[in-house]
């Protein structure tokens, strides 16, 4: 009995047809990729900047001075 409602089930959706919007799956995904590499991203300028603002703490915690990242330009040899 299992078996004779899974064919008819299974007859009924192969016999439909597909939806109509399956032209716009591929603009779907990309935006979606879109998405996921923006996300990504700022999660790892998040985890980024907060490295930075725990090295900082970190410094001033231990009672020192200047903790502030300092650049050097550099050099022309």
């Amino acid at each position: 009995m299992f078996i004779s409602i899974r064919r008819r089930r299974d007859n009924r959706m192969s016999d439909s047809e597909p939806p109509q919007d399956d032209g716009n799956r591929t603009t779907e995904n990309v935006v979606l990729l879109g998405f996921f590499v923006l996300l990504v991203g700022a999660g790892i300028w998040l985890l980024s900047s907060m490295a930075e603002v725990r090295r900082v703490q970190d410094c001033t915690a231990q009672g020192r001075r200047n903790c502030a990242t300092i650049e050097l330009p550099d050099r022309a040899r």
